[in-house]
């Protein structure tokens, strides 16, 4: 299979099934609405990701399979750049999904006292581990300190500017990271079985559940999150929760 055919068979039927069973109005919010933001975490995450994505593959710690990609743009090919596009589409879409049947919302309360300031200091912590890893760590630890260093900024950000908006939607906003990041596991360990594309052992720590390297597991965990959390943080809230 190639990375194209990757595309065909795990991105793209999932994001024509969401947005065939997409109520209206789109995630609770008017249309117009839910798609221009969704539009504006897509385009952020696709800009923020290109230079990182390129270091990655410049230093080695992703290779792709000979003949599973078309062609390639300074050194990503170009269904890697698609990939920046199709993620977020997809994992937006299921959280609309979700918040449009109102599954897993609750009651409006208030977010503990020093959540934000707590949630704040916690992924700044991360960053710096992620940057004390790609520092003075072996190279063993080098993707995953990239992980965290190029992640750990705009979770701080995203905790600091939204927590409390997304209290509420706390449950729904889990349950929208977790399907979407189990699907993308099983998806990512399918393509490292294919030899789509692969983690070099020499900068990964090996530590591979289920033939998942743990990195890849914090990689699609983390970036549905940062997803999920702009697009809730910017809806409009909801005139009322059951």
């Amino acid at each position: 299979m190639t990375y194209l055919g990757f595309h065909f068979a795990f991105v793209l039927p999932p994001i024509v099934v969401l947005m065939l069973v997409q109520r209206r109005p789109l995630g609770g919010a008017p249309r117009g609405t839910a798609l221009r933001t969704l539009g504006l975490i897509t385009t952020l995450a696709f800009f923020y990701t290109i230079l990182w994505d390129n270091y990655i593959v410049f230093r080695g710690v992703w290779s792709y399979g000979v003949g599973r990609v078309l062609g390639t743009i300074a050194y990503v090919p170009v269904e890697e750049y698609a990939f920046f596009i199709l993620q977020p589409v997809l994992t937006g879409l299921f959280y609309f999904f979700l918040r449009g049947r109102d599954i897993l919302t609750a009651r409006r309360t208030f977010a503990p006292a020093h959540l934000r300031v707590a949630a704040s200091l916690f992924m700044s912590a991360v960053t710096g581990v992620g940057v004390g890893l790609i520092v003075w760590g072996s190279e063993r630890v080098l993707y995953l300190g990239l992980i965290l260093a190029w992640c750990g900024p705009v979770l701080t950000g995203l905790m600091w500017m939204g927590i409390e908006k997304i209290w509420p939607e706390r449950r729904l906003v889990l349950f929208a990271i977790a399907i979407p990041t189990l699907y993308l596991w099983i998806a990512d360990r399918v393509a490292l079985g294919l030899g789509i594309w692969s983690i070099s052992e020499r900068y990964s720590l090996g530590i591979d559940p289920l033939g998942l390297p743990i990195e890849e597991a914090v990689f699609f965990l983390v970036t549905n999150w940062m997803v999920v959390q702009g697009v809730a943080m910017l809806l409009p809230t909801k005139a009322a929760y059951p």
